[in-house]
Protein backbone atom coordinates (compact mmCIF):
# COMPACT_ATOMS: atom_id res chain seq x y z
CA UNK A 1 0.00 0.00 0.00
CA UNK A 2 1.14 3.48 -0.87
CA UNK A 3 0.08 6.09 1.69
CA UNK A 4 0.43 9.85 1.65
CA UNK A 5 0.87 11.15 5.21
CA UNK A 6 -0.14 14.83 5.38
CA UNK A 7 1.03 16.98 8.26
CA UNK A 8 -1.27 19.85 9.13
CA UNK A 9 1.58 21.75 10.74
CA UNK A 10 3.90 24.32 9.22
CA UNK A 11 6.43 24.14 12.07
CA UNK A 12 9.87 22.72 11.29
CA UNK A 13 9.89 20.83 14.61
CA UNK A 14 6.24 19.76 14.55
CA UNK A 15 5.33 16.79 16.73
CA UNK A 16 2.73 15.69 14.15
CA UNK A 17 5.27 15.79 11.34
CA UNK A 18 7.77 13.90 13.50
CA UNK A 19 5.13 11.27 14.26
CA UNK A 20 4.43 10.82 10.54
CA UNK A 21 8.16 10.60 9.75
CA UNK A 22 8.69 7.91 12.38
CA UNK A 23 5.74 6.00 10.92
CA UNK A 24 7.18 6.35 7.41
CA UNK A 25 10.62 5.19 8.54
CA UNK A 26 9.26 2.22 10.47
CA UNK A 27 6.73 1.04 7.88
CA UNK A 28 7.27 -2.54 6.83
CA UNK A 29 7.73 -3.80 3.28
CA UNK A 30 3.97 -3.88 2.66
CA UNK A 31 3.60 -0.13 3.23
CA UNK A 32 5.21 2.84 1.58
CA UNK A 33 4.53 6.11 3.42
CA UNK A 34 5.42 9.47 1.89
CA UNK A 35 5.25 12.47 4.22
CA UNK A 36 3.84 15.72 2.83
CA UNK A 37 4.95 18.43 5.25
CA UNK A 38 4.62 21.53 3.09
CA UNK A 39 0.98 22.60 3.45
CA UNK A 40 2.39 26.07 4.15
CA UNK A 41 3.84 26.22 0.63
CA UNK A 42 0.45 25.95 -1.07
CA UNK A 43 -1.00 29.28 -2.21
CA UNK A 44 -4.13 30.52 -0.49
CA UNK A 45 -7.08 28.77 -2.12
CA UNK A 46 -9.19 30.79 -4.52
CA UNK A 47 -11.76 29.40 -6.94
CA UNK A 48 -10.31 31.86 -9.47
CA UNK A 49 -7.05 29.86 -9.42
CA UNK A 50 -8.73 26.48 -10.05
CA UNK A 51 -8.77 26.86 -13.81
CA UNK A 52 -5.88 25.43 -15.74
CA UNK A 53 -3.08 25.61 -15.14
CA UNK A 54 -3.19 25.12 -11.41
CA UNK A 55 -0.32 26.54 -9.38
CA UNK A 56 2.57 24.04 -9.60
CA UNK A 57 2.59 23.22 -5.87
CA UNK A 58 -1.14 22.43 -6.02
CA UNK A 59 -0.66 20.23 -9.12
CA UNK A 60 2.09 18.31 -7.34
CA UNK A 61 0.01 17.89 -4.16
CA UNK A 62 -3.08 16.72 -6.11
CA UNK A 63 -0.94 14.23 -8.02
CA UNK A 64 0.48 12.82 -4.79
CA UNK A 65 -3.06 12.40 -3.48
CA UNK A 66 -4.15 10.73 -6.74
CA UNK A 67 -1.27 8.25 -6.69
CA UNK A 68 -1.80 7.21 -3.06
CA UNK A 69 -3.96 4.32 -1.92
CA UNK A 70 -4.98 6.37 1.10
CA UNK A 71 -4.26 9.51 3.10
CA UNK A 72 -3.17 9.69 6.71
CA UNK A 73 -3.59 13.12 8.29
CA UNK A 74 -1.95 14.30 11.50
CA UNK A 75 -2.48 17.84 12.68
CA UNK A 76 -2.13 20.14 15.64
CA UNK A 77 -5.01 22.16 16.98
CA UNK A 78 -4.80 25.96 16.64
CA UNK A 79 -7.27 27.98 18.71
CA UNK A 80 -9.46 24.86 19.04
CA UNK A 81 -9.68 24.57 15.25
CA UNK A 82 -8.13 23.10 12.10
CA UNK A 83 -4.90 24.94 11.24
CA UNK A 84 -5.27 27.28 8.27
CA UNK A 85 -2.62 25.50 6.19
CA UNK A 86 -4.34 22.13 6.44
CA UNK A 87 -7.78 23.58 5.76
CA UNK A 88 -6.31 25.40 2.75
CA UNK A 89 -4.82 22.12 1.42
CA UNK A 90 -8.20 20.41 1.78
CA UNK A 91 -9.92 23.36 0.08
CA UNK A 92 -7.66 22.87 -2.96
CA UNK A 93 -8.95 19.30 -3.27
CA UNK A 94 -12.67 19.88 -2.68
CA UNK A 95 -13.73 20.29 -6.31
CA UNK A 96 -11.21 17.77 -7.65
CA UNK A 97 -11.67 14.06 -8.31
CA UNK A 98 -8.56 12.95 -6.38
CA UNK A 99 -10.22 13.20 -2.96
CA UNK A 100 -13.79 12.02 -3.59
CA UNK A 101 -13.29 8.28 -3.01
CA UNK A 102 -9.91 8.44 -1.28
CA UNK A 103 -9.67 6.52 2.01
CA UNK A 104 -8.53 8.83 4.82
CA UNK A 105 -7.57 8.08 8.43
CA UNK A 106 -6.27 10.23 11.26
CA UNK A 107 -3.31 10.17 13.62
CA UNK A 108 -2.77 12.70 16.39
CA UNK A 109 0.34 13.58 18.39
CA UNK A 110 -1.31 15.10 21.45
CA UNK A 111 -3.48 14.14 24.39
CA UNK A 112 -5.68 17.15 23.56
CA UNK A 113 -7.12 18.63 20.38
CA UNK A 114 -10.56 17.04 20.37
CA UNK A 115 -12.30 20.19 19.07
CA UNK A 116 -10.02 20.27 16.00
CA UNK A 117 -10.40 16.53 15.48
CA UNK A 118 -14.20 16.83 15.57
CA UNK A 119 -14.08 19.63 12.98
CA UNK A 120 -11.61 17.71 10.82
CA UNK A 121 -13.79 14.60 10.94
CA UNK A 122 -16.77 16.67 9.77
CA UNK A 123 -14.80 18.27 6.92
CA UNK A 124 -13.28 14.97 5.78
CA UNK A 125 -16.59 13.11 5.86
CA UNK A 126 -17.92 15.89 3.61
CA UNK A 127 -15.14 15.80 0.99
CA UNK A 128 -14.68 12.04 0.68
CA UNK A 129 -16.99 9.07 0.80
CA UNK A 130 -14.20 7.03 2.39
CA UNK A 131 -13.21 8.84 5.58
CA UNK A 132 -12.83 6.41 8.48
CA UNK A 133 -12.45 7.04 12.16
CA UNK A 134 -11.21 3.51 12.67
CA UNK A 135 -8.30 3.13 12.67
CA UNK A 136 -7.28 6.21 14.65
CA UNK A 137 -3.92 6.49 16.39
CA UNK A 138 -3.25 9.00 19.17
CA UNK A 139 0.07 9.27 20.96
CA UNK A 140 0.73 11.98 23.57
CA UNK A 141 3.87 13.64 22.20
CA UNK A 142 3.13 17.29 22.86
CA UNK A 143 6.24 19.45 23.49
CA UNK A 144 8.60 16.60 22.65
CA UNK A 145 11.54 17.07 20.31
CA UNK A 146 11.79 14.99 17.12
CA UNK A 147 14.54 12.96 18.81
CA UNK A 148 12.38 12.28 21.86
CA UNK A 149 9.50 11.34 19.59
CA UNK A 150 11.67 8.83 17.76
CA UNK A 151 12.74 7.33 21.08
CA UNK A 152 9.14 7.13 22.37
CA UNK A 153 7.84 5.69 19.11
CA UNK A 154 10.57 3.05 19.08
CA UNK A 155 9.20 1.58 22.30
CA UNK A 156 7.73 -1.84 21.59
CA UNK A 157 4.10 -0.94 22.33
CA UNK A 158 4.24 2.20 20.15
CA UNK A 159 5.94 0.39 17.25
CA UNK A 160 3.20 -2.23 17.49
CA UNK A 161 0.51 0.49 17.57
CA UNK A 162 1.89 1.97 14.33
CA UNK A 163 2.09 -1.46 12.70
CA UNK A 164 -1.48 -2.24 13.75
CA UNK A 165 -2.68 1.16 12.49
CA UNK A 166 -1.07 0.63 9.07
CA UNK A 167 -2.42 -2.93 8.81
CA UNK A 168 -5.96 -1.88 9.71
CA UNK A 169 -5.87 1.09 7.36
CA UNK A 170 -4.52 -1.14 4.56
CA UNK A 171 -7.43 -3.51 5.07
CA UNK A 172 -9.87 -0.60 5.00
CA UNK A 173 -8.31 0.63 1.73
CA UNK A 174 -8.58 -2.84 0.17
CA UNK A 175 -12.25 -3.08 1.16
CA UNK A 176 -12.91 0.44 -0.16
CA UNK A 177 -11.41 -0.52 -3.53
CA UNK A 178 -13.71 -3.52 -3.80
CA UNK A 179 -16.93 -1.68 -2.92
CA UNK A 180 -18.66 0.58 -5.46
Amino acid sequence: MNFLAVSGSTRKTSTNTALLRVMANSAGPDHRVTVFDTVGDLPVFSPDLESAPLPRSVQDFAEMVRLSDGLILSSPEYVRSIPGGLKNAIDWLVSRDEIIDKPIALMHASHRGDDMLDQLRLVLSTVTTRFTDDPFLRVGLMKKTPGEIMEIMNETENRQAVTDFLQRFSEYCRQARMSP
